[in-house]
């Protein structure tokens, strides 16, 4: 009896072993690259027209939000967050509210360090610990008890320094070090598409960064051109991909043509010569936007985020 128990149910899967000889495989050089997880990374907190941090994961838009600087790494170091809040008055502390909104929702929310202007320097080793700790106990799962945004615990650290200083290396490496598989640090980085980046090039070569938001913009070189050329943000796209040791990588653009001075791309011109190219590299990670208060105004996330999250961009060689 065992025996023709088993030749039955063999006979009852024969037609569908048939069925998947019959199904078409994936040549090794067509294979689609692996872009799960893929969304855009919004920048708030630097423009007080944004609304509110709240608003923003609301969305529906972002899967990964950078809050606007540490813009003085001290001593003591300052955070800035322009028409949203004072730190230093203790008003951005019901700001707990709105990022434990945001992570209920899935999102990752950063700190970000550096922008355009502050005092971004590490003088030695030692200051670059202090400046860890100092970011740990304040924002991430430390103790102080006088934290700016109140006991949020943010997932990570982005590193948006846009001038050379020694030590961000170091910083990156204290930081890590507080990383746990029970609560992981994340580290994002924001470098220039000019490789490698003069400002963080030494932090991102350790191999320590999960993301890296590339600003394809104010850069002529190796950004979207005005006739409507990809080639240079591919090249420089390639070049990113396949030297540094990071888990995804992201196309950093400006949501508007008034968020940057130029690198602007138009949606479609994105999804029709960009984003199809981008997404061959099994580091694709999505879209990166300089900033959310442009993205309302131009509505630039909601143009492109069907494309960016989808699988692929275009339909695949078999």
């Amino acid at each position: 009896m065992a025996e023709t128990k088993k030749t039955t149910t063999s006979l009852h899967l024969l037609p569908l072993i048939l069925l998947l000889l019959t199904l078409p495989l994936f040549s090794s050089s067509a294979a689609i690259a692996d872009n799960d997880g893929a969304g855009i990374a919004i920048y708030w907190g630097q423009d007080g027209r944004e609304l509110t941090l709240s608003e923003a994961c609301n969305s529906g838009l972002y899967e990964y939000v950078n809050i606007a600087f540490l813009y003085d790494f001290g001593p003591p170091p300052e955070l800035n967050l322009a028409g949203h809040c004072d730190p230093n008055s203790g008003t951005c502390n019901g700001l707990h509210n709105d990022i434990a909104e945001c992570q209920t929702l899935g999102i990752k929310v950063f700190l970000s360090l550096g922008g355009a202007v502050g005092n971004h320097s590490i003088p030695t080793t030692a200051a670059a610990q202090e400046l860890a700790d100092y970011i740990w106990e304040n924002f991430l799962g430390g103790s102080s008890s006088d934290r700016p945004l109140g006991p949020a615990v943010l997932d990570g650290v982005d590193f948006d320094m846009e001038s050379y200083s020694p030590h961000y290396d170091d910083l990156a490496r204290f930081l890590s070090e507080y990383s746990k598989p029970e609560s992981k640090v994340y580290l994002s980085a924001a470098p220039q598409c000019p490789y490698p980046d003069e400002a963080l090039g030494e932090a991102i070569a350790t191999g320590l960064f999960d993301y890296v938001w590339i600003q394809f913009y104010n850069n002529p070189p190796c950004q979207y051109n005005a006739d409507f050329n990809p080639s240079n943000l591919l090249n420089s796209w390639d070049v990113w991909t396949s030297d540094v040791n990071v888990k995804k990588a992201f196309v950093g653009l400006p949501a508007s043509l008034d968020a940057a001075g130029s690198g602007y791309i138009e949606p479609e011109n994105l999804k029709s010569a960009v984003l199809p190219e981008v997404k061959k590299s099994p580091k694709y990670g999505g879209v990166m936007l300089w900033n959310r208060y442009q993205d309302i105004q131009n509505k630039y996330s909601a143009a492109i985020i069907s494309d960016v999250v989808s699988a692929t961009g275009g339909v695949a060689e078999l």
